[in-house]
């Protein structure tokens, strides 16, 4: 495929580094732009967006088009969304105002994405959709599952100001087909994206990814949340690391019961998120800021699909509770402070 006009849909923390590494590894081969709003917006639009990491000699600061308004932009050869599971459903239209024939979707989600079962041979449920994540089927009527390539980012970011945007070192992106081909897509999108100085790798088992990462998301992000803690906090605290650990566990076993293959045990995830600093998870910078939680796509279906699969999962129906309160009480205060 032949990939000229790249937008970001979402230029946020993952989105925004994504754009501007695209925009500056790759200069006028591609022609870069982002779909942002507010205070981020405007910065980007003043001075580009810059990227910082400890490693790096100097900032990375890149110019691209950006706009509110997708419709303003012409049609696309690949869409990248930085979007949130719980903010991709209201964004279905804009979406696809950017799609013509041949546009392929690069998903950045945490947690199971509203295209899960699609092309799915190993859980029995082929084709089924989430109303829980696509309410109404919009993502799947107006974009189409078959246009996506699932990605998911092991990056630890955050905008620090607006236009700003910190890495904790260096990222990592798994990239994979539904259907779990390695399709010429999939190499020339990859192949492209590693040119721009990321770290690709195309995968057959994009699900396999999906849920080893969501067995930390689905404890961490809710956790540190609840408990306002960074990670290093998180994981000094034995009573807080046990139940991490049962929520750990209680994920593991629904993937594997709708046929997920995990690398690595509970214990040793445990062990690898010790070494984490003060991290603040992305729910826990949500919610500093006010913002609405990322519930649903993470521990949310790890209780729905666990009930789909027949596996119990009383801790996450704990959590899931007191984080969905969480969330209702803090838009309540938000409102109040409105008026």
């Amino acid at each position: 495929m032949t990939i000229r006009n790249i937008c970001i849909y979402g230029a946020g923390a993952l989105g925004g580094t994504f754009a501007a590494r695209i925009a500056s590894g790759l200069g006028t081969e591609a022609n870069v732009s982002v779909v942002a709003r507010g205070a981020h917006l405007a910065a980007i639009r003043e001075k580009g967006l810059t990227v910082e990491r400890e490693a790096d000699a100097a900032p990375l600061n890149a110019r691209v088009a950006a706009t509110s308004d997708p419709s303003e932009l012409p049609k696309q050869d690949l869409v990248i969304t930085g979007l949130k599971g719980h903010q991709l459903a209201d964004a279905a239209e804009g979406l696809a105002s950017l799609l013509k024939d041949g546009t392929r979707v690069i998903m950045i989600l945490n947690g199971i994405p509203w295209w899960y079962f699609h092309g799915d041979v190993e859980s029995g449920h082929a084709e089924r959709q989430l109303s829980e994540l696509d309410p109404d089927g919009r993502l799947w009527r107006l974009v189409g599952p078959e246009r996506v390539i699932g990605c998911v980012a092991y990056q630890g970011a955050e905008v620090i100001e607006p236009g700003t945007i910190r890495l904790n070192g260096d990222g990592r992106f798994f990239l994979g087909e539904p259907s779990g081909e390695l399709s010429q897509d999939l190499a020339s999108i990859s192949e492209l994206l590693g040119r721009a100085g990321l770290n690709i790798l195309p995968t057959q088992r994009i699900r396999d990814a999906i849920w080893t990462k969501l067995m930390g998301n689905a404890a961490y992000n809710p956790i540190s949340a609840l408990t306002r803690g960074r990670m290093d906090s998180i994981m000094n605290n034995p009573l807080l690391v046990a139940q991490v650990g049962k929520v750990m566990t209680e994920t593991r076993a629904v993937g594997e019961a709708l046929g997920a293959v995990f690398s690595g045990s509970v214990d040793e995830q445990l062990n690898r998120s010790s070494g984490f600093g003060p991290v603040r998870t992305s729910m826990l910078q949500d919610l500093l800021a006010g913002k609405a939680l990322e519930i649903m796509s993470l521990t949310g279906m790890v209780v729905a699909l666990g009930k789909l699969a027949g596996v119990p999962t009383p801790t996450c129906e704990t959590v899931l509770a007191l984080t969905v309160q969480l969330d209702r009480e803090t838009q309540i205060e938000r409102e109040s402070l409105r008026n």
